[in-house]
């Protein structure tokens, strides 16, 4: 009953090792969205999450006898971490299943806090059986992650911390999920005492097993989840949390890849905090909440749950945060091949900043390019290849294409066996608007461009790399045209990786 996790949640002992966390103001969020965002900063723990809380509650509460044998648990990383925190407090033992796709950085973590570790299984699933099995064979103590009324309970002290905090009034509160006991925690809480906010769940589009679940009205067993957001990476939901969460839970919201990349990077420029992916998953909700048009009233909570983020992972975050935000379109047009197309393509999108920009020589009458362009919206999308295909420059839009994204945007290329008299430059290009056109009108007409690549990272410098198609008689007057641009470069034509993958 809900009365029961009220008592539970109120008389929780997980402040003998967890601390009240921030509710801390998203005034840059906040304002681009036209509502008032409070982060809930769960990522402030001690172990970077909130999963201390459910862990130490339960152990806590165990006989000492019990907890002298040791502690068994199987998890993606941050229950991880709370058991061996919680173990390493109360001075008992912990053995720790981590799927072998746990990222590093929580798997050192686990592992510094005096755990032993076994890595085993590709999925949350498969590491909790193994766990199990061997939690009986050595008369151990399992702590599962969520379906448990007292880890319920610990992760419940959330939402009373957070009631606490806010005096005002809140419209909705917006709780990752995984396999549902965190949601279950604070939605029981909340519900008991303010009946009228609103709990909306978030869950990545590739693992959204309480999605389904409610849905069906009953636990859908996904046949397989995306790892991205690998602390949700759960295929079927808790029996106990299911059961709350069918009472309490108002709405459930899903989000893509792109979009949680999208939310790390606004909770970065207004904390400067780092999320990982399932850290995130409540602002990518809220945002796609706001924006599908709801009606908002009062301010609005998001969960920030955990910054175990592998270092690694910035690199994609990077990359995708700006479509994630639709400030990003990746499109491939098709150009004529001859001198000239490719200026003409650079002068119907205008001063738009290029991002990206692929191309390579495969014949002599289409020319297929990979483009990425600064966009405001979806609308903006739509009108730009309108535009391009009035001008006889076709275009399909690849933004939400996964392959194209994650591997032909690497790949365009290759040797091209019928490109004559071509000489490789590497360029420094000023990270401005125009920089290009500049580059394409002082070069002109007379040479072809046979490869180019260039990637928008930020910095002072866009860096190019440029395949022209040169005869011999008329290098000297291509170093004139060069010079005349003022750009740094270099003669690469003898570069062994050009040599090897590309000339």
């Amino acid at each position: 009953m809900p009365e029961q996790y009220l008592k539970r949640i109120l008389t929780s002992r997980v402040y003998d090792v967890a601390r009240e966390t921030p509710l801390e103001r998203a005034p840059a969020l906040g304002r681009r969205l036209g509502c008032t965002v409070w982060l809930k900063r769960e990522d402030a723990q001690d172990v970077f999450s909130f999963k201390i809380r459910g862990a130490y509650n339960k152990m806590s509460q165990l006989d000492p006898a019990v907890l002298a044998r040791g502690v068994v648990a199987a998890s993606a990383g941050n229950h991880a971490q709370g058991v061996a925190m919680a173990a390493q407090r109360l001075k008992c033992a912990a053995t720790i299943f981590m799927p072998v796709t746990t990222p590093g950085i929580k798997v050192a973590a686990v592992r510094n806090l005096a755990a032993r570790v076994k890595l085993v299984g590709d999925s949350f699933d498969e590491t909790n059986e193994k766990a199990q099995a061997f939690c009986e064979e050595n008369h151990q103590t399992f702590i599962p992650p969520f379906d448990d009324p007292d880890i319920i309970a610990g992760q419940g002290t959330i939402g009373m911390e957070l009631l606490n905090q806010h005096g005002g009034q809140i419209d909705s509160v917006f709780v990752p999920v995984g396999g549902g006991g965190l949601i279950a925690g604070v939605a029981t809480y909340i519900k008991q005492l303010r009946p009228s906010i609103r709990i909306i769940g978030v869950e990545p589009e590739d693992a959204a097993s309480m999605t389904a679940s409610l849905e069906r009205a009953r636990r859908v067993t996904l046949s397989h989840v995306g790892q991205f957001a690998d602390g949700v990476a759960v295929r079927k939901v808790g029996k106990e949390p299911f059961r709350i969460c069918r009472k309490c839970v108002d709405e459930m919201v899903v989000v893509s890849t792109d979009e949680i990349c999208a939310a790390i990077k606004d909770i970065f420029e207004d904390t400067r905090s780092i999320m990982e992916a399932a850290g995130a998953l409540s602002v990518a909700g809220l945002k796609k909440y706001v924006q599908s048009g709801n009606t908002i009233e009062g301010d609005l909570v998001a969960i920030t749950t955990g910054a175990n983020m592998n270092f690694d992972r910035l690199r994609h975050v990077s990359e995708r945060a700006e479509i994630g935000e639709r400030r990003e379109a990746i499109l491939c047009v098709t150009i004529p091949e001859r001198p000239g197309s490719f200026r003409r393509f650079c002068q119907i999108i205008g001063r738009r900043s290029v991002t990206e920009f692929n191309y390579r020589y495969a014949d002599d009458k289409d020319a297929h390019i990979y483009v990425g362009l600064q966009v405001q919206d979806d609308g903006d999308i739509a009108a730009i290849t309108t535009k391009l295909a009035d001008r006889g420059y076709p275009s399909v839009d690849l933004t939400d294409n996964e392959i194209a994204k994650l591997h032909v945007r690497h790949m365009v290329g290759g040797r091209a066996p019928h490109v004559e008299n071509e000489m490789l430059f590497r360029f420094r290009f000023p990270e401005r608007p125009g920089a290009l056109a500049k580059f394409l009108d002082t070069l002109g007409d007379r040479f072809n461009i046979s490869l180019f690549h260039y990637r928008n990272h930020g910095a002072d410098f866009g860096r190019v790399l440029c395949g022209i198609q040169v005869p011999s008689d008329q290098r000297k007057l291509l170093m004139s045209f060069l010079e005349k641009i003022g750009y740094e470069w270099s003669d690469e034509s003898d570069n062994v990786a050009y040599q090897l993958f590309l000339g």
